[in-house]
């Protein structure tokens, strides 16, 4: 439905038989564009915080539903004015501002630490190609039947998905009638450790004073920076400057999606192989992976205005980059179910909030970097050696930050049984305060864990 939204206004001026068309200013485009996202910051703390108390599964369902519901008014919002869309926009966004921190709930609950990265990054995986598909489809859906009828099929279809969601999702292992016994005792296990979600209150102080967590918040705002700068700035750069039409190449425009989807993927299974096989620690595995997810696409984000006139180039470039930022799914994001899986929700509420913030200032840092460019006061590659700067700051906060650096990197102790085998050592002692874990040493402030 996201998608859909994002896309509204490009569709609405085709102007075909039978299809109202408006002929909105491009100030009024934007505007209507980034209320989503206004709406979609305000909720996100909130939809952690509701998830922990009522469960991610009440809590991301509804919100899948009233934004689907939601969905199927756009048209008639914008029968009714470019004011209207942008409320409904608005309304959009908050319904859908509770899905990510509901999902990392659920995730706290039925993810193995041995198989999380995985499990994780498959689910971010699903992001990326199911944003790919609907661009697809909502083209097809806009040329052949006309733009409404978009909206009207990914809300049917979302409101029918939110019906088999309820129907088939369950809360816990615990609680779920169908998985086999061995299954259950096994997640059930190797998440023991964690405890019960939280309650009405929260250790706000002592998340305020965590430095795990102040570092994986800088992480996030910075790499969601590059994304967004990767995503917003680098088409019109292909388009403007090397004048690259995406619309007539397509298979070079699939490849960063394709890429990004399939980089989640084995990004997640070589984490889970490297903890798995104690080759590295848990600590060690979130920090190469953070920091080589956020330092080559940089690098690679430099080198796109050396490159000439290439436009082939250039796409393998973004490709690239697009491709190895995805190694972040298996470092910065996961690390709020290690610091404090009880609170990991609401904490991704708030370090998504800053990455939200992020993304509505950067494409805005870059208009003005680019003019400057355009006045001759900065060489051409000025605005993307800005964000490598982010980029390098950012995964030396993390390095030095996140662990500490004075723990062993792994447990040598033997598990006892083969269950105990595939349940990580390190997470019996992440849920003590202040306390420090054999497999993975994870600095956990009072009443985090």
């Amino acid at each position: 439905a996201c998608v859909c939204h994002t896309g509204a206004v490009q569709c609405v001026p085709w102007n075909q038989t039978g299809v109202p068309a408006y002929n909105w200013s491009a100030e009024t485009q934007g505007i209507v564009l980034s209320s989503f996202f206004y709406g979609y910051g305000l909720t996100q703390a909130l939809g952690g915080y509701g998830a922990g108390l009522l469960g991610g599964k009440l809590v991301l369902g509804s919100g899948l539903l009233l934004s689907s519901a939601l969905t199927l008014l756009v048209p008639r919002a914008a029968e009714l004015g470019a004011g209207f869309l942008v409320g409904l926009q608005a309304l959009l966004g908050s319904a859908q501002g509770v899905i990510f921190p509901a999902q990392y709930t659920l995730w706290a609950k039925w993810a193995p630490p041995l198989e999380r990265s995985w499990l994780m990054n498959v689910a971010d995986a699903g992001c990326t190609f199911g944003t790919f598909s609907a661009l697809l489809v909502a083209g097809f859906i806009c040329q052949s039947l006309g733009w409404p009828l978009v909206f009207y099929i990914f809300g049917g279809v979302g409101c029918a998905w939110c019906l088999c969601w309820f129907l088939l999702v369950y809360e816990d292992p615990a609680s779920h009638p169908w998985i086999s016994a061995g299954e259950r005792e096994y997640i059930v296990a190797s998440l023991a450790h964690q405890g019960s979600s939280h309650g009405l209150s929260l250790p706000l102080g002592a998340m305020a004073k965590s430095l795990p967590l102040w570092a994986i918040a800088i992480a996030c705002f910075c790499t969601d920076w590059l994304f967004y700068m990767l995503l917003t700035s680098m088409p019109t750069f292909m388009s403007s400057v090397l004048h690259f039409d995406l619309s007539e190449n397509g298979l070079l425009s699939s490849l960063p999606y394709i890429g990004n989807g399939l980089g989640h993927i084995l990004a997640g299974l070589l984490a889970d192989f490297l903890l798995a096989r104690r080759v590295l620690g848990t600590a060690a595995v979130r920090k190469l992976f953070s920091a080589l997810g956020m330092l080559l696409p940089s690098i690679f984000l430099v080198a796109v205005p050396y490159i000439g006139c290439s436009s082939t180039a250039a796409v393998i470039l973004l490709t690239l980059a697009l491709t190895i930022i995805s190694m972040t799914g298996a470092g910065i994001n996961i690390n709020h179910i290690d610091i404090a899986p009880r609170y990991a929700g609401f904490l991704l509420g708030v370090t998504n909030t800053l990455g939200i913030i992020s993304g509505i200032i950067a494409p805005t840092a870059v208009g003005l970097l680019v003019s400057q460019v355009i006045r001759g006061h900065h060489p051409q590659a000025y605005p993307w050696k800005k964000a490598q700067l982010c980029s390098h700051t950012d995964c030396f906060l993390c390095t030095e930050s996140k662990f500490s650096p004075s723990q062993p990197p792994h447990s040598t102790r033997t598990p006892r049984s083969p269950l105990q085998a595939r349940t990580p050592l390190w997470g019996r002692g992440m849920s003590q305060a202040g306390g420090t874990a054999p497999h993975g040493p994870v600095r956990v402030y009072s009443g985090m864990g």
